[in-house]
């Protein structure tokens, strides 16, 4: 994402440990003095914990806000693209101003909301709350999960009703399956039936999809933020510029729908699906790159996501982003390599690094030249368990493990660590997930070495 020539915010990786913040009060109550600076330490599990019971908001919700979010990725005051700070992406822009909510709510000032973990969650939870007191929530409501719908929407800062439900029903689709969030699982959400209380956000059920490619929703960015054209005809579309967006999906495309953010992209993937949304007619010039040449003749594509943390960077996101290039390069003639598919950070004269080293340039170019498939294989070990590792070697970290006898489906194949095992000594590492290896001497799929059509990691 490119707003003008600003340089691209980075963030930090991990979730650090935070002071705990207590606050005095009821919701809507400024705070005492004493709450404005850190009184505990404590984990960040512990801040949710209390600003869950500070402000009467449930904690499980308050937590899968943040994965939504942020995954948990601590900015320690930094902002993402359209203004968010910290786990809970408290937003300061001119249409959108929770982190300014925050502060009267809880009389913190902004720097500490900014920048500490654990008054950015509390600050969340003020400002939730307020919005369920807002709704008409009484006590018995705010204990259910399912009657917080709106407030997490409203939350959000869409004014299309279409992003707006996108943003919500991403929160719940956590809950609804459960998740480990941060690094080493700090904190564990079970999975749990949910049936949200929509009401005018209900929906027909027919949203808007683009004209230029199906599989997308259409959601428009404002007409303040790209200018009409009438491409190829008026210029010639040479490049595909790949982007992310600092930032979550919904945000994203709700960015491009305020009039002053003075940016935009013509398509936008969610990291969990893979799911896209059009904002900008290809035929039309989106701002994107930073630079009016490469933006006249190029489609510009964001991925939600932070550059400097790979777990956004999914199997689903690439290979959906690659099925659009595919397609792209076909309509308008663009040649499937790196010349013409670029990082933003490769227009001359750009200043952002996205998509930055995490981007997994080989995969993704295999993707887009028509290599798809995938393959499966059964693991085979003398032990209980196989190690899963986050990289194609033995010197990377533990993440995980699966079963001996598990079938697991291998999206890509990658060169690492030599390792004897059961199915003999080979290099090979099968990526079986987001950023989780397995050595393949220790899986059998009936083939000696690479499967055929299945992508280079």
């Amino acid at each position: 994402m490119n707003v003008r020539s600003l340089p691209r915010p980075r963030r930090l990786l991990g979730v650090a440990l935070v002071a705990a913040v207590g606050l005095a009060g009821a919701a809507g109550a400024a705070a005492p003095a004493s709450a404005r600076t850190s009184a505990q330490a404590g984990t960040l599990a512990a801040a949710f914990d209390r600003a869950a019971a500070r402000y009467d908001v449930p904690r499980d919700l308050l937590v899968a806000l943040a994965q939504a979010e942020t995954r948990l990725d601590a900015s320690a005051g930094v902002a993402s693209a359209s203004g968010g700070h910290g786990v809970m992406h408290l937003v300061s822009n001119p249409r959108q101003h929770t982190l300014e909510e925050a502060a009267r709510l809880t009389g913190l000032d902004a720097a500490t909301l900014r920048a500490d973990p654990g008054a950015n969650v509390t600050g969340a939870a003020a400002v939730l709350r307020s919005y369920a007191d807002a709704a008409g929530l009484d006590r018995a409501e705010r204990a259910g999960i399912d009657h917080w719908y709106a407030p997490i929407a409203r939350y959000g800062g869409a004014t299309d009703p279409t992003v707006a439900r996108g943003y919500a029903d991403a929160v719940y689709d956590l809950l609804r399956s459960g998740f480990s969030a941060a690094s080493g699982a700090v904190l564990t959400v079970p999975g749990r039936p949910v049936a949200p209380r929509k009401g005018a956000l209900s929906g027909s059920g027919h949203e808007a999809q683009s004209t230029d490619y199906g599989p997308a929703a259409w959601a428009p960015a404002s007409t303040s933020n790209y200018t009409v054209a009438s491409r190829p005809g008026s210029h010639p579309v040479q490049y595909v510029v790949i982007h992310m967006t600092q930032g979550g999906y919904a945000s994203a495309i709700n960015w491009f729908q305020n009039p002053a953010s003075q940016v935009s992209a013509h398509y936008t993937f969610r990291s969990s699906d893979g799911a896209v949304t059009q904002s900008v007619r290809e035929k039309d010039i989106a701002w994107h790159a930073g630079n009016w040449t490469y933006n006249t003749q190029s489609i510009g594509i964001e991925h939600e996501g932070y550059v400097d943390n790979p777990a956004w960077f999914t199997d689903a996101m690439y290979r959906a982003s690659a099925a659009l290039t595919r397609n792209l390069t076909a309509k308008y003639g663009i040649p499937r390599d790196r010349a013409h598919i670029i990082a933003h950070r490769e227009v001359p004269g750009a200043s952002h690094t996205d998509p930055g080293v995490h981007w997994n340039w080989t995969y993704y170019l295999q993707l887009v030249n028509g290599v798809t498939g995938t393959g499966t294989g059964t693991v085979d070990t003398t032990a209980s368990t196989l190690n899963v590792r986050s990289g194609p070697g033995t010197g990377y970290g533990v993440v995980g493990s699966v079963a001996d006898g598990a079938r697991v489906t291998i999206y890509c194949q990658a060169t690492g660590t030599s390792v004897t095992g059961p199915a003999g000594t080979s290099t090979i590492w099968h990526r079986i997930g987001t950023n989780r290896y397995v050595a393949a001497a220790y899986l059998q799929t009936g083939h000696s070495g690479y499967i055929p059509n299945v992508p280079r990691c």
